[in-house]
């Protein structure tokens, strides 16, 4: 970990890399304009796999003092990870073939009937207690009436994958039990939330002459306003949903899985307990004895015993991992490899038949409709995952090492 500071920052940034030629210059520059905000807590926070976002760092942590901050939390609310583990090995299944090609292709295939993926959504509405509370309790957002039919159109978004990084993968561990993990979200509902809050901080800084420059994209909301309850109240529906998609998504998979190996094997499936965790988000936390609204933008919380999942990218290795509660860190870590290459830098980069000869050597089943953005989210395009959790020893403990088997994608 380093520190950058100079004499036109309030704050110090702490980062969890080695050096500034770590970080892109783009990244630090905006870690200095939250390092400039005058409500910031001791300090900014970047972690290894941190790059550049839309205002904060993608892989940042701050934590405030009274207000909060729509694109420090970000568009995809509550984003996160699910993981579960099986009772199977990747041996005992692999070479069994079905009427779908071998075990593992027929399980991507169920996914991909399975799962709605990227805009695709359910043609009817499905069970969503979370949305189900939100409507009994319509005066915590009768407020905003532009975001309300977001309710109702939540229903037929429950249990859907989002595009870009998002996936559902079909894992193997270093002992050799096959997992599942997940990585998705609020779904439209979060974006819509927070692009509509965004523009309330801004017409509110605006009225009271806010010192924040309006480029840096940090327009803020004072947490004892209305408009700041209203924007905690929409934050929290977003994340309650997008936990409950993730589990919903959970469920699908693990039919998937049972199904097919039931039926072409003797083996009866057991699951494990699942990881759900978001890394989008902000909450009311204690550090350094202030109660202070800490904003993990992709980063996950990770207190002593706290349970977290860390993607690499597919085809690479991920981790389940456990925290050390680092105080300096505001007890947080990674979210992921990060970014090495923008999505166009990606795509400009690497080609379409790079990427899946790369994924046919390793024997990656991939479930894709469209692949030719498929270089978008290829391995390549990432941080080497072992390196983001090199710098993150004093961050969390690694428990269990991934990799992928199979993959559905958006």
């Amino acid at each position: 970990m380093f520190v950058h500071y100079n004499e036109n920052m309030k704050f110090p940034v702490k980062v969890w890399l080695s050096g500034h030629s770590d970080v892109e210059e783009s990244c630090l520059e905006q870690a200095e304009h939250l390092a400039n905000l005058p409500f910031i807590h001791k300090w900014v926070c970047l972690m290894p796999d941190t790059h550049t976002g839309k205002g904060m760092p993608i892989g940042g942590v701050i934590a405030t003092k009274g207000v909060i901050i729509p694109n420090a939390v970000g568009v995809d609310i509550g984003c996160g990870m699910n993981f579960i583990d099986t009772n199977i090995k990747l041996e005992e299944i692999k070479d069994v073939q079905t009427g779908n090609g071998t075990v593992v292709q027929a399980i991507v295939g169920g996914f991909m009937r399975n799962i709605p993926v990227n805009t695709a959504r359910h043609s009817k509405p499905q069970k969503s207690p979370v949305l189900d509370r939100a409507k009994e309790e319509m005066d915590k957002y009768e407020k905003n009436a532009d975001l309300i039919p977001l309710i109702e159109d939540g229903y037929f978004q429950v249990g859907t994958l989002g595009g870009g990084n998002h996936f559902v993968e079909l894992q193997v561990d270093e002992e050799g039990y096959l997992g599942i993990m997940i990585h998705s979200g609020s779904r439209h509902l979060g974006k819509e939330i927070c692009d509509y809050f965004h523009n309330v901080a801004r017409e509110l800084n605006n009225h009271y002459f806010s010192q924040v420059p309006e480029e840096w994209r940090l327009a803020f909301l004072p947490v004892d306003t209305a408009e700041g309850k209203q924007y905690i109240n929409w934050m929290q529906l977003a994340m309650d949903y997008a936990f409950e998609n993730r589990a919903v998504m959970m469920e699908a998979a693990c039919s998937v899985v049972r199904e097919v190996i039931e039926k072409n094997t003797s083996l009866a499936v057991e699951f494990g307990a699942q990881v759900n965790c978001h890394h989008n988000y902000a909450a009311l936390e204690n550090h350094f004895g202030e109660n202070v609204w800490v904003h993990r933008k992709g980063a996950n919380r990770a207190r002593v015993g706290d349970l977290a999942v860390i993607p690499g990218a597919m085809g690479s290795y991920s981790y389940v991992v456990e925290g050390k509660g680092n105080v300096d860190s505001f007890c947080s870590s990674s979210h992921g490899a990060g970014r090495a290459y923008s999505r166009s830098g990606a795509m400009a980069a690497f080609t379409t038949e790079q990427v899946m000869v790369d994924l046919k050597k390793q024997g990656v089943v991939l479930g894709k409709a469209k692949k030719k953005d498929v270089a978008e989210e290829c391995r390549f395009a990432y941080k080497d995952i072992d390196f983001v959790m090199e710098n993150q020893k004093e961050l969390v403990t690694p428990i269990r090492k991934l990799k992928t088997v199979g993959v559905l994608k958006g």
